[in-house]
């Protein structure tokens, strides 16, 4: 990352106006006990505090308009229906600050499913061909944070445009990608001279060994394996879901889920006129699995949160070159109202059991 701008911390508000000049803005806000992502007023001083909810919403809407449909009847033949439909998206140009690299590390996770895969979303193609992404590279790890057990980590650039990192004084903002370095280029910031860069990569190194330190990832190498031969181990299942409630908020606040619902809705009492839209989905549902029929192969919470912790650190890396699709933010963990700990459940799973033969 050659290309580097320094924005001293007290110019920090002037310089995202100039980066997010002709883009909508996203950017932490507090709201009652929470740090949610909102459009941010121009001028307007960002909060730097880690958000509570992923900012994975602003590309992948929790509900979002695939199209509108309209019926219209045949004046000359009544019994006779045509359906005209309207895709037009008014998707502007926008630009998100504040997020952490686990969180961009997330819209990768997204790339691999919806771009990259056999069949391209174009939805999540424009939302994700129009933002630029600013990560801010994490000073100190919280207590549930295990990001180094996933491959990401606290300066990871992985999904992000520019990457910024607090120095003494301000901030070294790099450009990790192409439309990243057009970013800074158009926002006419000082370069970053040898010794702050110097400095932002020292810090990285520096958070990085400290997280190491704090809470050493164990090796799960293994993992995919020993989760595929825990499959049928209903005990241990049923023992790490037994304090679990099925809320679903761990999908909710996790940036690398991306299950979603179809639904088809009426906008008046005739029928004729209506929309198709596209909802956030949860696994950790009853109703997630249920098929027309009436049967559901996943009736169980235990066998909801297998196929959860299973998807995440088994079948995604199986079909991903190894990828874990889970970043370590551990949102999943302080959201939990019963501290459901997904770290205790892949370590457990990892180790042998009666059922499982110690391979």
């Amino acid at each position: 990352m050659s290309f580097a701008r320094y924005i001293a911390r007290g110019e920090l508000a002037r310089a995202l106006d100039l980066m997010a000049r002709g883009r909508v803005a996203y950017a932490p806000r507090r709201e009652a006990d929470a740090v949610v992502f909102r459009p941010r007023a121009e001028g307007e001083e960002p909060l730097l505090a880690r958000a509570t909810v992923p900012p994975k919403g602003i590309i992948f809407p929790q509900s979002e308009r695939l199209f509108a449909f309209i019926r219209e009847k045949d004046p000359n033949d009544p019994g006779h229906t045509t359906v005209r439909l309207d895709a037009t998206a008014d998707i502007p140009p926008a630009l998100i600050f504040g997020g952490r690299p686990c969180d961009a590390r997330g819209f990768h996770i997204f790339d691999r499913v919806y771009l990259n895969g056999p069949h391209r979303d174009p939805y999540y193609a424009a939302r994700r061909d129009a933002t630029v992404v600013v990560t801010l590279a994490c000073a100190k790890p919280c207590a549930t944070c295990f990001c180094h057990w996933t491959g990401c980590g606290p300066a990871d650039t992985t999904g992000s445009d520019i990457l910024m990192t607090p120095v003494e004084g301000g901030f070294v903002a790099q450009a990790v990608t192409p439309r990243g370095q057009d970013v800074l280029e158009g926002a006419s910031l000082p370069e970053a001279g040898a010794d702050r860069v110097t400095a932002a990569e020292a810090v990285h190194t520096a958070t990085l060994s400290a997280l190491e330190a704090q809470n050493p990832a164990p090796d799960l190498s293994t993992t995919p394996r020993r989760l595929r031969e825990r499959f049928d181990d209903s005990g241990f299942w049923r023992a790490m879901s037994d304090k679990c409630l099925a809320c679903g908020a761990c999908t909710y606040l996790c940036p690398t889920c991306y299950c979603f619902n179809i639904t088809d809705e009426n906008d008046g009492g005739d029928g004729m006129r209506g929309r198709r839209l596209r909802s956030w989905d949860n696994c950790m549902s009853s109703l997630f699995t249920r098929e027309a029929s009436g049967h559901n192969p996943r009736m169980g919470k235990a066998l909801r949160l297998r196929n959860r912790v299973g998807h995440k650190f088994s079948y995604y890396p199986d079909l991903h070159e190894g990828i874990v699709s889970c970043n370590g933010c551990g949102r999943c963990i302080t959201g939990c109202p019963v501290s459901v700990d997904i770290r205790e459940m892949v370590v457990r799973a990892t180790e042998p059991s009666e059922e499982t033969p110690n391979a």
